[in-house]
């Protein structure tokens, strides 16, 4: 390297700089550092004097050190501009480089644009090549291409004809062909293969309306079968063209789904109304004969990948669920319907006759399948059932209602049965009814059936309320004299609540207690005491003319008035005994009562005051009279003797026996020991009777009435004087010898 050279490469020093190079801002610190150490170091060194004398080697050997450092710098300096002077020289060479470079891409792009020029004049007869290829191919093609259109009419008449698979190798060896020319030519399409997608699509449709009447063709022709699930499962994978590949076998299945769907579930296979029970019987004839050829027949002529019967059976049950949402979907199904329907798909559909039974083998898989009814569908039918049936119930119950009160308007007594006892067929009807809804609920499901229950029990009350309805309206007909045989026919009726009352049971549902009965319980026994209250109102109204002369002074000299009631009671109850225990007994209690009612509110009535102390025993003697005679007529009739009211007259009688006035509060208190309903006003009423009470007695009577001892819990009797009304006391009461109270 020449002097000139290395002089431009020198660096420039600063003034006052000990280093090439820009000063940096750390170097100012470092030197400070530096000398602050070498400071330190000398006053560390020479701080005893006889280390002076050494102070000439220190010098020499710091000023050789110094010499070495300068040296070590000027060496790594001149080595480093000598590394930046062959970078300098590099750099300089690559750019002369580069340079040359350019100027041959230069070049070269401007033959390449001579060249681009040079080939489009060349496109020409490029194209001329292209054509001849073609015109080449076209050539060695020309004799096999002119037979196209024949073979495509040959193809089309073994499609007409179900030669299948005849078929299926015409059109293989016609798209190849196609192929053949399609590639040669570029992609170019002749127009003498535009028919082969036609021909094509022709051939899958007959495929596919082999496969619809797969079941048909499997008894009648299994071999056209096979061929055109042969031809399906070959087309399946092959591609033409670049096209996508031919799903056929996918086209099959929908073909063999609908056509199993047409044969049984089109829109008008729907059944009319009322004929669903009927269609229903056919679908369980004609599914699993159908499931039967599909496994016998049909599977062997499919692949086994086809899955035949469980195909068949899915295919069948989807088309049953959808026909039958069709079905809830429309207008509301009649009672019968429904009911058909309901039993129908819950207990015969997945049953041993169809879907459950067991020679279908687990290729059904019919675990599979989804409910032919939806929770919410069989909640909507057995609400519309039970809507139905409630109206069709009340109908039916009407008209037993209907035909009963038809019978009380009849010349003649009710029927009876073989012991005598009234009778009529409105019971068992009724009960019949009831219990027969009942038990075809059962045969559906467990909430249907407690919803039968709770039906029959809802009508059953309904029924009750309108039977007591009718019954006031009988005794309207009765007052109007219209009812010929008023008392025999609510007598009859008595039997009726006592046929019902011990049918009760049918209505319980199982397993429940039979509080459940209570309301039913509860109308039956309205109507009970509301026949009975009708029977003892015609009594009463016979015995209330007889009463009207007791007491008087013929009923104390005589027992014809009490002879009369006697004869008249009898002869309105010689029909009890056609009434059914226990409510005979029931008629025979009550109708005693209010014999003895009468009696009672005949004596408060205040018609008769004894006129001295033989009237009294008088009145005393007829009262114990009446009482045994009232009680051996309700005895000979059939009064079980506990139930006998008559003994409220030998009570009353204790008050005339008695002769010392000043012992009557021993009796009112007695008497109220008794009959705890007794009031002041009813005591009253029997001291006027007795004519010879003075206001001091009459006040010391009442007050006994009072302060006496409770009355006995245990004594059990039913409220008579209670139901006695009293008269107002009046002037005309009062002896002429006695004070007026």
């Amino acid at each position: 390297m020449d002097s000139a050279a290395k002089d431009k490469i020198q660096p420039i020093l600063l003034p006052g700089s000990s280093c090439p190079g820009p000063e940096w801002p750390e170097q100012e610190r470092a030197e400070q550092l530096a000398r602050g150490a070498a400071l330190k170091w000398a006053s560390g060194i020479f701080y005893r004097p006889e280390q002076l004398a050494h102070l000439g080697q220190y010098r020499n050997r710091e000023v050789q050190r110094n010499y070495f450092l300068e040296a070590r710098i000027k060496s790594v300096v001149q080595s480093y501009l000598e590394g930046v002077q062959t970078g300098v020289w590099q750099l300089t060479r690559a750019l002369e480089a580069v340079q040359g470079t350019r100027e041959a891409l230069s070049q070269a792009h401007h033959l390449l644009q001579g060249l681009s020029q040079t080939s489009q004049t060349l496109a020409p007869l490029r194209e001329h090549v292209v054509q001849h290829k073609q015109l080449q191919v076209l050539t060695q093609l020309l004799p096999r291409l002119q037979a196209v259109p024949a073979a495509v009419a040959h193809t089309q008449t073994l499609i007409d004809t179900q030669r299948f698979l005849e078929a299926y190798m015409s059109l293989r060896e016609l798209e190849q062909l196609q192929e053949e020319a399609w590639t040669p030519l570029g992609g170019l399409e002749l127009p003498i293969f535009q028919g082969l997608g036609l021909l094509a699509e022709a051939l899958c449709q007959a495929v596919e309306a082999a496969a619809g009447a797969a079941g048909r063709l499997a008894r009648e022709d299994p071999a056209l079968l096979v061929a055109a699930l042969r031809v399906a499962e070959a087309e399946t994978e092959r591609t033409i063209l670049g096209q996508t590949p031919r799903d056929w076998r996918q086209r099959c299945l929908r073909a063999l789904q609908e056509g199993l769907d047409r044969a049984h579930f089109t829109s008008p296979a729907l059944p009319e109304p009322g004929a669903l029970a009927g269609w229903l019987e056919a679908l369980q004839v004609a599914l699993p004969a159908e499931l039967a050829t599909a496994e016998a027949l049909v599977a062997p002529c499919c692949p086994p990948n086809y899955k035949v019967v469980q195909l068949w059976a899915h295919t069948l049950h989807s088309g049953l669920r959808r026909s039958v949402q069709q079905l809830l979907s429309g207008p509301e199904l009649g009672a019968a319907d429904t009911f058909a329907l309901l039993h129908w798909a819950l207990h015969v559909y997945m049953g041993k006759e169809m879907m459950g039974n067991l020679e279908l083998g687990p290729e059904a898989d019919v675990s599979q399948l989804q409910p032919l009814l939806t929770p919410e569908n069989i909640e909507q039918l057995e609400t519309a059932f039970v809507a139905q049936v409630q109206v069709s119930v009340a109908q039916w119950l009407q008209k037993a209602l209907d035909g009963e009160v038809a019978e009380w308007s009849r010349q003649q007594e009710p029927n009876t049965d073989p012991s005598g006892f009234y009778h009529s067929p409105m019971p068992a009807i009724v009960m019949q009814i009831l219990a027969e809804n009942i038990q075809v609920t059962s045969l559906i499901s467990d909430s249907l059936h407690r919803r039968g229950h709770d039906t029959a029990l809802s009508e059953l009350g309904v029924f009750l309320r309108s039977f007591s309805d009718a019954l006031i309206r009988f005794s309207q007909d009765h007052l109007r004299g219209e009812a010929p045989h008023y008392v025999p026919y609510l007598l009859a009726a008595f039997n009726h609540q006592s046929a019902l009352s011990s049918s009760l049971s049918v209505l319980l549902p199982d397993g429940e207690a039979s509080g459940v009965l209570a309301p039913i319980e509860a109308a039956l026994d309205d109507v009970q005491k509301r026949i009975c209250r009708l029977v003892l109102e015609a009594l009463q109204a016979e015995l209330q003319p007889l009463f009207a002369s007791l007491p008087s002074r013929r009923w104390l000299l005589s027992s014809e008035l009490l002879d009369g009631v006697c004869e008249q009671t009898s002869h309105f109850c010689q029909d009890f005994w056609r009434v059914r225990k226990p409510a005979v007994q029931l008629l025979l209690a009550e109708a005693e009562r209010t014999v003895v009612l009468q009696y009672l509110r005949a004596l408060m009535q205040g018609r008769l005051v004894c006129r001295g102390a033989d009237e009294r025993t008088q009145a005393a003697e007829r009262l114990g009279h009446d009482a045994v005679q009232l009680k051996e007529l309700f005895l000979g009739l059939g009064l079980e003797e506990s139930a006998h009211c008559a003994p409220v007259l030998l009570a009353v009688r204790e008050l005339f026996s008695l002769h010392d006035p000043t012992l009557l509060g021993l009796e009112v208190a007695g008497l109220r020991q008794k009959f705890p309903d007794v009031s002041e006003d009813h005591v009253s009423a029997l001291l006027d009777l007795r004519g010879d009470v003075s206001r001091e007695h009459r006040q010391a009577a009442l007050s006994s009435l009072q302060a006496g001892p409770p009355p006995s819990p245990s004594s059990g009797r039913r409220a008579l004087f209670s139901l006695v009304p009293t008269p107002t006391p009046s002037l005309s009461s009062c002896l002429p010898s006695g004070p007026c109270s």
